[in-house]
């Protein structure tokens, strides 16, 4: 059964947008897990532009399904996930320019490097995912570097709007799944996707985990958050019959 992972992050970017108290992804969190979702996403990023270290230590005492902590690949970041001790951590680069993510990490670049940093994050029981682009090599390199998943990067594929690139991107992404099923690599997928274009990738059958936010978090607006998680798990959960 496919799993869905909701990110928080733009209930953070919200509130601190007035650097007020509200609305909390704490609770967001909450009502997300009592919809259906699977798992939390975070990003604590270095600037901390969104969620605060603040949400993250609550966050891990309130959380009942998994937390997953996208962050760099940094002595900071490192310190703090093993002192937070997540459910799994997500490897994802960082720039301080950019709006959101912007693609995955190299990882076939930064195999010793990677092998080395993620080492005591998983001698602490704290599952390693590196995210990272549909490319065959990344695939590679995320199992040399001793990654347990690989979160595939749905973004141009979510930015396509093309039928023929829509699609053409859809067939990397399931190389890339093929080739992570093939090596023994767990597989998750994110970056764009909303309550339409996941459609075609539920197809992908290897695909273990989807993780949401900007589409769930944009619909929430209009229907509230509960409503927007669980049609987000009902869509998902359609595969399975």
């Amino acid at each position: 059964m496919a799993l869905l992972g909701v990110n928080v992050d733009h209930v953070a970017t919200l509130r601190q947008a007035r650097r007020g108290k509200e609305p909390d992804p704490v609770w967001a969190a909450a009502i997300a897990e009592l919809a259906g979702a699977d798992g939390i996403v975070v990003h604590l990023r270095e600037d901390r532009r969104h969620i605060q270290e603040r949400d993250l230590r609550i966050l891990r005492n309130t959380v009942r399904t998994r937390l997953n902590l996208e962050m760099a690949a940094t002595d900071e970041m490192k310190g703090i996930s093993l002192e937070i001790k997540p459910s799994k951590v997500t490897l994802v680069p960082e720039r301080r320019e950019e709006i959101t993510t912007e693609g995955g990490i190299n990882a076939r670049a930064m195999v010793p490097f990677l092998r080395s940093y993620i080492k005591e994050i998983k001698e602490n029981g704290i599952g390693v995912c590196f995210f990272i682009d549909p490319d065959l090599d990344q695939v590679e390199a995320s199992k040399d570097a001793g990654a347990d998943m690989v979160e595939i990067n749905t973004g141009r594929y979510s930015e396509a709007w093309e039928v023929d690139e829509h699609e053409r991107e859809a067939e990397k992404i399931e190389r890339a799944v093929e080739k992570a099923k093939l090596i023994g690599i767990g597989i998750a997928a994110g970056h764009g996707l909303n309550y339409w274009n996941i459609r075609r990738l539920l197809r992908i059958k290897e695909i273990e985990e989807y993780n949401i936010g900007h589409s769930i978090i944009a619909r929430a607006i209009f229907v509230g958050l509960h409503r927007a998680v669980k049609e987000m798990v009902e869509i998902i959960r359609e595969r399975e019959k």
